[in-house]
């Protein structure tokens, strides 16, 4: 197929700016980036009129209600963009014969383990915004066999808000923080996850489409204490990181303890190499820096 058309929604979020960064490597494929205030996803006609206009080849649906805890009250809002907006693009995407690319959450899970979590692990999330990303999960895969899942963790970028530049601004401005050393997972750096899609993709163009759930973060198993200390390390600021209890940082919704994602089936099946947090992380730092 000649020139690939890929529609991005929530373009201007974390994984969409990465998308975007990256697009100008990828000169096979042409590239659409829409966000809330380009087309109301949330309005099946306004989504319809402009996507009629163009005849897309892929859609990768970024557009996410991220506020984890802000969701507790916000459930509507909540359910509206992270279950009924994905509903809505999978029957576009099945009408118009669309391959679509839907990213959810390792907050499907409850954390209640300790063995890195697969793609048919039982899922049980804790909070509304995980919720809302399962729902949506499963109205995708019910409305569309062909879809393509991936759930990411921890996500982080030179764009947006997140947790890496939160302890960047903190360790410039205090000499300690508290953070958190009994939840464990994997951080994602956008980028990377940005470049295993489109990797992806690449890999559907040649005939190797294998649709279903993957997991994607970068390797390694680290707490977020652990990552505030790489963080400050990283970027040579003297603030001490204390380890303290989920219970001494109380939120309105709840974290999985454990969630580090198995990622054996995104590498196999697609032959991505994942690269480590610790690499990724650094050259982030330096960035932003």
């Amino acid at each position: 197929m000649k020139n690939p058309i890929i529609l991005v929604t929530g373009s201007e979020g974390q994984l969409g700016s990465e998308l975007k960064r990256l697009s100008g490597q990828y000169a096979g494929f042409r590239f659409l980036f829409i966000d809330k205030n380009d087309v109301d996803l949330t309005t099946e006609k306004a989504f319809v009129d402009f996507a009629d206009q163009h005849s897309l080849t892929y859609l990768v649906n970024c557009a996410a209600y991220t506020a984890v805890d802000l969701a507790e009250k916000e459930n509507e809002v909540a359910h509206q963009v992270n279950a009924e907006v994905p509903f809505m693009l999978a029957r576009y995407c099945r009408q118009k014969n669309i391959k679509f690319v839907h990213v959810s959450t390792d907050y499907v899970f409850d954390g209640g383990g300790n063995v890195p979590l697969t793609e048919i692990s039982p899922t049980h999330p804790l909070s509304v915004y995980g919720a809302t990303k399962l729902a949506g999960e499963r109205k995708v895969l019910e409305t569309l066999s062909d879809a393509y899942v991936i759930r990411t963790a921890w996500v982080y970028s030179i764009f947006g808000k997140n947790f890496l530049k939160t302890m960047l601004t903190l360790g410039k401005q205090r000499e300690e923080v508290n953070v958190v050393f009994d939840q464990v997972g994997s951080p994602t750096c956008s980028r990377d996850l940005a470049e295993a899609i489109l990797q992806i993709i690449q890999h559907i163009e040649e005939g190797e489409d294998f649709p279903g759930i993957y997991h994607y973060s970068n390797e390694g198993v680290i707490s977020w204490y652990d990552f505030a200390v790489a963080i400050m390390k990283i970027a040579n600021l003297p603030c001490k990181v204390t380890p303290i209890l989920s219970k001494e940082y109380p939120t309105p919704a709840r974290r999985p303890v454990f969630s580090v994602l198995d990622k054996t089936k995104i590498k196999s099946v697609f032959k991505l190499a994942v690269p480590h947090w610790t690499t990724s992380l650094e050259k982030t730092i330096k960035e932003l820096t």
